[in-house]
């Protein structure tokens, strides 16, 4: 049924003409099917107009300005066929297409409610995609963890797919807010397809649209449109996930389409809270850590049956168990353990809880069973960079440095942009090839220059490679930007006192001392300390208190270099046996 209104002149009466009320009747006026429309709207300027009050998102065009576009279009046009695309069409990716946020992992099956505008061009081979950000179309930016938890939803959905490369998030994150086109990023990425679309969300209104675009000819392949009662929105992931899968001709199979259909729903107030809890993840802060404690466990306190929250809070738990965030390990791990436990219990499947309980186990000095739940993980998302990272890892901790450096090139195929350049050079250190490790290191920063993590790491390798002034210089820079953590500070002795400067390696001691009368501070910090001091009886008495709280350093005695001047000691012996690496 029509639902074209003519309703005299209302906003725009200078405008002559009919006007039209919706982009069917928008389309039927141009003789093209909506996705077209759109597009022309999107790229080559097509007059439509928005109403952004009473319907939600309602567009509306004048048949004159149509007319005048159409004419200019087509006497301004260097080759031939109606739908090809403007010359001077702006390289802007910032369009209307509107896309679910507020979505769940967990979901009910039910009907596939597509409202299928068509597509443009057949089917392609499609072996490599990209989700990029989602746009939050509200005007207002309080709501952009709705479109980054959609983002990263879909991500986590379809990585799930044989046979696909899908680029994780933090590498599409990057291109949050650019106006690059569609095939730069694509090109940028190394693949064959892109994922893009927004959310506008009024009331209780949400229209979606999410289109799967071809990267190198920036061709729409398919699109499709939702509007919804804000009370179905959770059915919707599910549905988007199955809809671009069955468009790039990959073979699922019943596993992966049992992990696309989610068996349950839950309230939209719990999934805020978790989504809120992942944004606050993301982060990279201790704040931000903290704060996703707290909103996992109110999304827990809401719903005690939703899987993903508990594998968030162990998440959240392991990072704040690093040495680099400072609280105590055991405690973490505890914590860590309960979650992750109580995530697998509710959803076996759960990659991301697999993924931390190997983390885990791996801090207790489970190999093996670490190993399982890497290798577990990776069998069920092949595409997650994180569990090839924790897997390299892994393979480095057991002294298989170039396997572990394999790995990790295979993590950044999926991540090519962000957290894996950090790990590679963490890697590259360890094997002893310290220039590659400070390239690799300064590269991250050429993208992230405050990435504090890059630059503590950059700060060993320079210490290794005998460029102590500029280690120093490195490692007061990241002990400011990160408060002066501890785990910096043991580092930082070392350099001063390789360097020459003692006195100056003896106060940042002092300081370290101080602050452990005042609270926790990791062993680790005492031991690359007295390390760095070259006091190897005091550097064990630190072993000892990191064995005894499961330091993260502890890992690493098969490679780390600083441990070289004590690999002849019957006591580091002992310590590789007890760490279960000897």
């Amino acid at each position: 049924m029509s639902d074209l209104t003519m309703s005299g002149r209302g906003p725009g009466a200078e405008a002559p003409g009919k006007r039209l009320e919706s982009w069917k009747e928008i389309a039927a006026y141009l003789g093209r099917d909506v996705t077209t429309v759109r597009r022309w709207e999107k790229r080559e300027g097509l007059p439509v107009r928005r109403l952004r009050h009473i319907k939600l998102g309602s567009v509306y065009a004048y048949t004159a300005e149509l007319d005048s576009w159409r004419n200019n279009r087509a006497s301004g046009a260097s080759r031939g066929g109606t739908d090809a695309p403007s010359a001077a069409r702006p390289p802007a990716r910032s369009a209307p297409i509107i896309a679910l946020a507020l979505v769940g992992f967990a979901l009910t099956g039910g009907v596939a409610w597509f409202l299928r505008d068509g597509a443009t061009t057949p089917p392609a081979s499609v072996r490599s995609l990209a989700v990029l950000p989602l746009e939050n179309f509200s005007g207002n930016e309080a709501q952009d963890y709705l479109a980054d938890g959609m983002t990263e939803a879909l991500i986590t959905r379809l990585s799930a797919i044989h046979g696909l490369r899908v680029i994780s998030r933090t590498s599409v994150m990057q291109f949050k807010g650019t106006r690059k086109p569609v095939s730069a990023i694509a090109k940028e990425l190394s693949v064959d397809a892109v994922v893009e679309g927004s959310v506008l969300r009024s009331g209780s209104q949400i229209r979606i649209n999410i289109q799967l675009i071809r990267g190198a000819t920036d061709e729409h392949i398919w699109s499709k449109t939702y509007d919804r009662e804000l009370r179905d929105v959770l059915a919707l992931q599910s549905e988007v996930a199955h809809g671009i899968a069955s468009e790039i001709e990959t073979t699922l199979t019943g596993k992966v389409k049992k992990g696309l259909v989610a068996p349950r729903t839950v309230s939209p107030d719990v999934y805020e809270s978790y989504l809120k809890g992942r944004f606050a993840l993301h982060k990279n802060s201790r704040d931000g850590v903290v704060e996703a404690v707290a909103l996992f466990v109110r999304a827990i306190d809401e719903d005690p049956t939703f899987a993903p929250a508990y594998a968030g809070l162990a998440t959240a738990h392991h990072q704040l168990g690093t040495v680099f965030y400072g609280d105590s390990p055991p405690e973490a791990t505890a914590k860590v353990m309960a979650a992750v436990e109580k995530a697998l219990e509710l959803d076996p499947e759960l990659v991301e809880a697999r993924v931390v309980l190997a983390d885990a186990l791996q801090r207790e000095w489970q190999w093996a069973e670490a190993e399982a739940e890497f290798k577990h993980a990776l069998e069920s998302n092949p595409s997650d960079a994180l569990a090839h990272v924790g897997f390299a890892r892994w393979l480095l901790c057991q002294g298989r440095t170039q396997e572990a450096l394999a790995w990790a090139e295979r993590g950044r195929e999926l991540d090519p942009l962000a957290l894996i350049g950090t790990n590679i050079g963490w890697f590259l250190f360890h094997a002893r090839r310290n220039d590659q490790a400070i390239r690799e290191l300064r590269s991250v920063l050429a993208i992230e220059p405050e990435n504090a993590r890059a630059l503590w790491f950059l700060g060993f390798a320079l210490i290794e490679a005998s460029r102590f002034d500029e280690a120093i210089t490195t490692l007061e820079r990241v002990a400011d930007i990160s408060d002066r953590r501890p785990a910096v500070l043991g580092v930082l002795v070392r350099a001063y006192a390789h360097a020459g400067h003692r006195r100056e390696a003896l106060q940042v001691l002092d300081e370290l001392h101080r602050m452990s009368q005042a609270g926790y501070v990791p062993a680790a910090a005492f031991v690359n300390a007295y390390l760095g001091l070259g006091d190897s009886e005091r550097a064990f008495v630190w072993l000892e208190r990191a064995s005894r709280e499961r330091s993260s350093i502890l890992q690493f005695l098969k490679v780390h270099p600083f441990f070289d001047p004590l690999r002849s000691d019957p006591r580091f012996a002992e310590l590789l046996r007890r760490a279960n690496l000897g």
